[in-house]
């Protein structure tokens, strides 16, 4: 039975969420087309990832996309929503946006499919750490005054990342945007016949079964003559040597360029940073805000 016609409820908007990076208001103008594709993160979690994979199941292992340009983050308030609705509104392709809010502060459609991707917090803090201190000026311009912030401004991190770690668990998710119930909310609509759950560990040791698996949510026929050109094109490697086709402006946003937005890809790197207390408390704040299934799949990409 076709997902789009079964019937199940669906999540409602109840609130909007604005901020440096955020409106979500954008959500409220989208035109869903039936097939659509959202691919939902907290962030640095594999989103560009999940776009590079989708692009090439979508074009068939083409070597010439810019997944960022086709790709875009709906939520993020630059550039303005007209212009950014307006471009969406042109694709002829099918379509893949991505999106960083929790499930009540965007508009949840039958037609859409989604997938949410996770990863163990710690991971992603110190990915978004590396994000943060490689930002140039023209970043922080973009996002501080760019009219039509709400709040205040996002300014330079800590010279130390553990400063940084305990800022975020303490001030849920400061400086950027609470990561607890992004998890929780996404995680209460796992079981819709429209949402598939990915986590960046099994993207990781498993990718060809992991995109085997997307396609198939996605009803995505896979051309097996083109099946190791996708994998190529979707490695890290690939994906680092070729960072300014993924990276937002090409990679303008950061000291380095395109480089430093595709970092390291890698898991675990707090693990020979952080003390017995410091590991001890983000297990703690994950016991307290998260059901303990939901805290075991976030933490190992396994479901009880």
């Amino acid at each position: 039975m076709d997902v789009f016609m079964s019937n199940f409820p669906i999540p409602r908007k109840t609130r909007e969420f604005q901020n440096h990076h955020f409106d979500s208001t954008i959500w409220n103008d989208f035109r869903f087309r039936y097939n659509d594709i959202i691919i939902a993160t907290y962030a640095k979690s594999g989103t560009t990832w999940m776009q590079q994979i989708i692009a090439q199941l979508l074009f068939n292992g083409d070597d010439d996309l810019c997944v960022s340009e086709i790709s875009p983050w709906l939520d993020l308030r630059v550039p303005p929503k007209e212009v950014k609705l307006a471009y969406i509104e042109a694709q002829t392709h099918r379509r893949f946006v991505k999106t960083h809010l929790p499930v009540d502060a965007l508009v949840f459609s039958k037609k859409a499919k989604y997938i949410y991707i996770g990863r163990d917090g710690r991971d992603v803090l110190w990915s978004m750490y590396n994000h943060h201190v490689t930002a140039n000026d023209t970043w922080y311009d973009a996002l501080n005054n760019t009219p039509g912030r709400v709040g205040p401004a996002i300014g330079k991190p800590p010279t130390s990342i553990i400063q940084y770690y305990h800022a975020w668990l303490n001030d849920n998710g400061y400086p950027w945007w609470p990561f607890w119930e992004n998890v929780r909310s996404w995680w209460t609509i796992r079981n819709l016949p429209n949402v598939c759950f990915v986590h960046y560990t099994n993207l990781k040791n498993n990718m060809p079964g992991e995109i085997r698996r997307i396609a198939e949510f996605l009803t995505i026929p896979i051309d097996e003559e083109k099946w190791k050109a996708i994998l190529l094109h979707c490695s890290f490697d690939y994906m680092k040597e070729n960072a300014t086709k993924s990276a937002p402006l090409g990679g303008a946003f950061w000291e380095g360029g395109a480089q430093s937005f595709i970092h390291k890809g890698t898991n675990g790197r707090w693990r020979n940073i952080l003390q017995k207390g410091e590991l001890l408390k983000y297990e703690q704040y994950a016991a307290k805000e998260l059901d303990p299934e939901c805290a075991h799949w976030l933490a190992t990409g396994k479901m009880l």
